[in-house]
């Protein structure tokens, strides 16, 4: 099933539990042009399926930097690393704000960073903004079964 088939009902699932915002950089889909999109965990191409446990939400540019891929290699190990997958794994526990950056704590967490390129001066801007405006990162409450993904913004994502 494609992206264009994709059932209503799943995308609005993947939306609410994701808070509305990307669960890679954590830019809120009220903040962006055009609007967010499920991303397949694992792509159709590597045998991923359309179901809620393959999908995560991400904003057009996470998306598209991430494309198909399940992995990249570390620059300073040189061994091959699975992305991060906000399905089995926690964000603050890859990353963390230092300001506007995004900043890796893990050896995921690295490849992730490079690979989406979290901090292209041009997204550390809009970051920039967006905290100075308070709407970053932004916090939803709609899905109170999620609401360790979801509470309101904390010190879990800043720097300490």
């Amino acid at each position: 099933m494609n992206q264009a088939r994709m059932l209503a009902s799943l995308r609005r699932e993947v939306r609410e539990r994701a808070g509305e915002r990307c669960e890679y950089c954590l830019l809120a889909e009220l903040q962006a042009l055009p609007p967010h999109e499920p991303d397949h965990l694992i792509s159709l191409k590597h045998g991923g399926q359309t179901i809620s446990a393959n999908l995560a939400l991400a904003c057009f540019v996470c998306n598209r930097f991430k494309g198909s891929d399940i992995a990249s290699i570390d620059a300073v190990t040189s061994e091959l690393v699975s992305l991060f997958n906000p399905r089995t794994q926690r964000w603050f526990e890859h990353f963390r704000l230092d300001g506007a950056y995004l900043v890796p704590l893990t050896v995921v967490g690295r490849v992730t960073e490079k690979l989406l390129r979290f901090n292209l001066p041009y997204r550390v801007e809009v970051r920039a903004r967006l905290i100075e405006l308070g709407k970053y990162p932004y916090s939803c409450n709609r899905n109170p079964d999620h609401s360790h993904e979801n509470s309101k913004v904390d010190e879990r994502y800043t720097a300490q």
